[in-house]
């Protein structure tokens, strides 16, 4: 079997276009699928797909460890968050391929079924573009996640920290405390609730004045209290705050995440299987992970190729803890693919068809062309013009 053909399907979907990767083999009707989608960086990603075509047509698809060191390897120069996203397609189509050629999922080539179910989570009304409401009215936002658990989940991930620099004021950390415990009494003791900073304080005390307000809720972790890169301010801001910590979806390589492990930096890491080498990369890490006593919370907030190979690398990964969705995102999410994310009781349940069990509808595909995003990003500026971390 050799590899024929690669080439990108670029789906809108407003604040992020979709990058699909198909890889084609020359055994008739067998070809994958995978996802490299990076915000605001699709041209960029395309580009580097092309760029590590020549690396891998004429080769045999199942060989997918021997081809991951072809893209990384002869590369030469480290790939980084754009070069990574391609090989991470690339890869995950690779794992499709070699699961359909054998007529099982996906799941059972690393390593079999380990769960009957996979918890999920969700963000605000589903992170339906439009939809969002901000804290400055609690009673709404707090009305909001009310309607997002009764969709069916019994997790959901909110952000309650505003924009900020190298300080938390204290009219700000008042607010988050007055909006975190408003959330919990609402929704009560049985639903999983998650915070993501995203990076936003620029310090450790800034962090951790956000951070001892939210604890006293419980939540299940903290995302991003700080930018991501430095394990040792991470591992400094864990030892000082009673709440567990995450990161990693803007991590990318095993040695990046062994080093949170050797100074236990966080209790959970956040890897993006479309951004850390994919499947390939994303077993190494999820190994690392484990050595280190850290559960594995995939990052995904992309589409259903995302998602779909998240599933089955969930359902195969012992250490794992909770996985990201955005189902909800866009209206013609369900209206392009077929794929196999299914929730029950706030769950996925686990996919039993050959391959990762997605495919694209290219036809309707192409109602949705790349577009500009629309970036939400603009708008991180602090009061004085200080360009703040979005």
């Amino acid at each position: 079997m050799k590899i024929t053909g690669i080439n990108s399907t670029i789906v809108n979907a407003i604040h992020r276009n979709w990058i699909f990767v198909k890889v084609q083999t020359d055994q008739p009707g067998l070809h994958g699928w995978g996802e490299a989608t990076l915000e605001w960086k699709t041209r960029a990603v395309t580009g580097a797909v092309e760029d590590l075509a020549p690396f891998v047509i004429g080769e045999d698809p199942r060989r997918i460890e021997h081809i991951f060191a072809k893209m990384t390897r002869f590369s030469f120069w480290p790939l980084g968050a754009i070069g990574l996203s391609a090989v991470s397609a690339i890869d995950q189509a690779l794992w499709d391929i070699k699961a359909k050629d054998l007529g099982v999922p996906v799941w059972q080539l690393l390593g079999g079924q380990v769960r009957d179910q996979v918890r999920v989570y969700t963000h605000l009304r589903r992170a339906k573009i439009g939809a969002q409401v901000g804290t400055e009215d609690i009673s709404a936002f707090c009305d909001a996640v009310q309607e997002t658990v009764e969709m069916g989940y019994n997790a959901v991930k909110l952000g309650f920290v505003p924009y900020c620099g190298y300080e938390a004021t204290l009219r700000d950390v008042l607010h988050v405390e007055k909006a975190a415990h408003a959330v919990r009494e609402r929704v009560g003791p049985d639903v999983a609730i998650m915070t993501d900073f995203h990076g936003r304080p620029a310090s450790v005390e800034a962090a951790r004045a956000f951070i001892e307000v939210i604890a006293p809720i419980r939540p299940l972790f903290v995302e991003e209290p700080i930018q991501p890169g430095n394990a040792a301010a991470m591992a400094d801001l864990a030892r000082r705050v009673d709440c567990p910590l995450a990161t990693g979806e803007r991590l990318f390589t095993p040695r990046e995440f062994a080093e949170l492990a050797e100074l236990r930096a966080v209790s959970h890491v956040q890897p993006d299987l479309s951004h850390c080498g994919g499947l390939t990369g994303g077993r190494r890490i999820a190994a690392v992970a484990e050595a280190g006593q850290m559960g594995i919370a995939p990052h995904n907030p992309m589409g259903p190729v995302a998602g779909a190979v998240a599933l089955h690398f969930d359902v195969a990964t012992p250490n794992f803890l909770i996985q990201e969705e955005a189902v909800g995102l866009v209206p013609w999410f369900d209206e392009v693919f077929s794929h196999p994310m299914q929730l029950q009781d706030g769950c996925w349940t686990i996919p039993t068809g050959s391959g990762l069990g997605i495919e694209i509808n290219e036809a309707a595909a192409a109602k949705h062309p790349f577009q500009p995003e629309i970036v939400p990003a603009l708008d991180a500026i602090l009061p004085d013009g200080t360009i703040a971390n979005w």
